[in-house]
């Protein structure tokens, strides 16, 4: 794979995307709306996480929750390669779901960076299972690595505390723009709502989520238009539909959180 590719793969299950990349790429803050999973297969990276900043390198398996602030830079002019699987948190809650026996559906990967190589092996069966060419066995095959995989990231989570709360006046700002992403909103609109001036609203939003209201409305918006691409929009009506002023807007945006362009994940996600 030439330096700076990242190529979306044909993925076997619904409610999973594929991704392998080897890059140089330094991603900004940013979120994901869906549980991520990977494995650095060579060279190394910094990343920002729920837990602080962590490095990863070959053979570690790292993590990300919906929603959760990171970014991820390379440690030298080399790059990294990984693969990443990215699951619909319905996916993952039915799963903890089934192998708790109803006791529990919900699942908090915490830590972001982890070393055991028994994982690392775990989410490479799974990976190829997924995006190997179809065979009779391959739906059970993947559904029992899946499982395999997430029953492991379960005994990680343990006793883990529970994230940070959020205070409720942020809380409601959030809200109103996970509400509609596509809205035209200004400061002064979430400030009211939350019963803050715009710079308490500004402050606590940062502190709170990790990112500016701005930035976390453009991520909002940039998981819209991922999805309405992925249900056969085309990017013209994706870009209009999830709040962007043109399509080139999304696209930037696209690429810089993705590391693939809208015409790509199209190509991906619909053939």
């Amino acid at each position: 794979m030439a330096a700076g590719q990242f190529r979306m793969l044909r993925c076997g299950m619904a409610g999973v995307e594929a991704v392998t990349a080897e890059s140089r790429h330094a991603f900004p803050r940013h979120i994901h709306d869906r549980f991520g999973i990977g494995v650095i297969k060579r060279g190394a990276q910094k990343s920002l996480s729920g837990r602080g900043v962590v490095e990863a390198g070959p053979g570690n398996t790292i993590t990300v929750n919906p929603g959760e602030v990171h970014d991820g830079t390379p440690l030298d002019d080399a790059g990294r390669m990984w693969r990443m699987l990215y699951l619909d948190p319905r996916l993952v809650a039915e799963a903890v779901c089934d192998m708790s026996e109803g006791r529990a559906g919900g699942l908090e990967l915490p830590r972001p960076v982890l070393t055991d190589s028994c994982l690392a092996r775990r989410f490479r069966n799974l990976f190829t299972a997924l995006t190997a060419a179809p065979t009779r066995e391959s739906a059970l095959l993947a559904e029992e690595q899946l499982l395999l995989l997430l029953a492991s990231m379960m005994r990680e989570q343990g006793a883990c505390a529970a994230g940070r709360g959020i205070p409720q006046s942020i809380a409601r700002a959030r809200s109103r723009i996970d509400e509609d992403p596509a809205a035209a909103l200004s400061l002064s609109d979430l400030a009211q709502t939350c019963g803050l001036s715009r710079f308490q609203l500004l402050r606590g939003f940062g502190r709170a989520t990790g990112l500016t209201p701005h930035a976390y409305l453009l991520q909002r918006r940039i998981q819209l238009a991922r999805r309405l691409i992925a249900t056969g929009a085309s990017l013209a009506d994706a870009a209009l539909g999830s709040g962007f002023a043109d399509q080139s807007h999304m696209t930037r945006v696209f690429v810089r959180t993705y590391g693939v362009s809208p015409a790509a994940y199209a190509g991906a996600v619909l053939r």
